[in-house]
């Protein structure tokens, strides 16, 4: 057995798990009662909200099966630990190959745990629900193969909801919505899976595993990030500054994508409509300013990680679905599920009507059913 075989990995997923668990709480007090009622009432508007993304999107999922789990903030970063550590096994294997074992031990797999463990815990107190593309597991019953799961997490959304006094049953298929709607896209989009994959293999080869070049990159960033602090000026974030010129062009497609994937989650959520969700404008607008108000240390954490970046992906997703559909109609908006080739670029999301040139070839005058 090779020294890189038998090299330990760079991170201690098991104390990250753990130092997640320990600093992420239990959430708001909630009674056995209670909370086998939510967990029941989150299955179910889950399950309702699958007929309406594809009554309103017109994408087909149920050919691929993506279980659905509800979960508490530990179980999630229990969940999230096992994705990213398949995610970063090609840069281990990397590292290993071309640093040997003590790049790992140089920077110590125990430490990275704890950090790991740390930003799990900040992530898992505020996610409401994610889908997961990467999980792959057994084929359910009906012998549908499942690819993904479907997490929502119970002390997230009963924390909001309370917090912003609406009606639980339509926040809770609100969240439902958005996050059907990314397992609508995964399932009903053969291709799409695999080319965030590819996308994710092309990073780590892009990935300068020179520890030199590596620790200039860190110290440039810390530099920028304490200027940007002290001046208040552009936001910035760690993720983006410690990345080589080749990821960045990675990580502009990726980006692209993302607001694309993220807006029409969140265009489906409102647009559903009060028929199925009758509050659902007024939870959009308590949501939102929710949203805008983070402030101090929590907005600075948010900035630093990319989570402000996140938002934005929300915002011009969602106004280029808008756009499109109204100028094409939701037919031709699913053109952009055709193939990796008619996916926004980032220039052409801020540009809907680019998009619409180049892959309709009109000029879209408006829209057309």
């Amino acid at each position: 057995m090779t020294p890189s075989e038998t090299a330990p990995d760079m991170v201690d997923w098991d104390l990250a798990v753990a130092t997640a668990r320990r600093l992420a709480g239990r959430g708001p007090a909630v009674d056995g009662a209670e909370a086998r009622t939510v967990v029941t009432d989150l299955r179910r508007v889950a399950d309702e909200a699958e007929a309406h993304v594809h009554s309103f999107t017109g994408l087909d999922g149920s050919a691929v099966s993506a279980p659905v789990v509800v979960v508490d903030r530990g179980n999630w970063a229990r969940a999230n630990a096992q994705s990213m550590r398949t995610m970063i096994a090609p840069l281990e294997n990397k590292l290993r190959g071309e640093r040997d074992v003590s790049v790992s031990r140089r920077f110590g797999a125990k430490a990275t745990g704890v950090q790991t463990g740390a930003l799990l815990a900040f992530l898992a107190s505020k996610v409401l629900g994610q889908f997961d593309p990467f999980w792959t597991g057994p084929g359910d019953p009906s012998g549908a193969h499942s690819r993904g799961r479907l997490l929502l997490v119970v002390p997230n959304i009963v924390h909001v909801e309370r917090e912003m006094g609406v009606e639980p049953r339509d926040f809770r298929l609100w969240v439902a919505l958005h996050e059907e709607t990314h397992r609508v896209q995964f399932t009903a989009v053969p291709w799409l899976r695999d080319h965030l994959a590819a996308e994710v293999e092309a990073f780590v080869a892009a990935t300068d595993v020179d520890p030199t070049a590596f620790l200039s990159r860190v110290g440039e960033a810390a530099r920028t990030i304490g200027e940007a602090t002290r001046s208040g000026g552009r936001e910035v974030s760690l993720l983006d500054l410690v990345q080589t010129p080749a990821q960045r062009e990675i990580v502009d497609r990726v980006t692209a994508m993302m607001s694309l994937l993220e807006g029409h989650a969140d265009v489906v959520m409102d647009g559903v409509g009060p028929d199925v969700i009758p509050s659902v404008a007024t939870i959009r607008r308590r949501f939102q300013r929710r949203r805008n108000s983070s402030q101090g240390l929590d907005r600075t954490v948010r900035r630093l990680l990319g989570l402000e970046a996140k938002m934005r992906q929300y915002r011009d997703g969602a106004a280029f679905v808008n756009t499109v559909v109204e100028r094409v109609g939701m037919t031709g908006f699913n053109r952009v599920w055709n193939s990796p080739d008619t996916l926004p670029t980032k220039d052409e999301i801020a540009d809907p009507v680019s998009w619409i040139r180049r892959t309709h070839g009109v000029e879209p005058v408006g829209a057309t059913g």
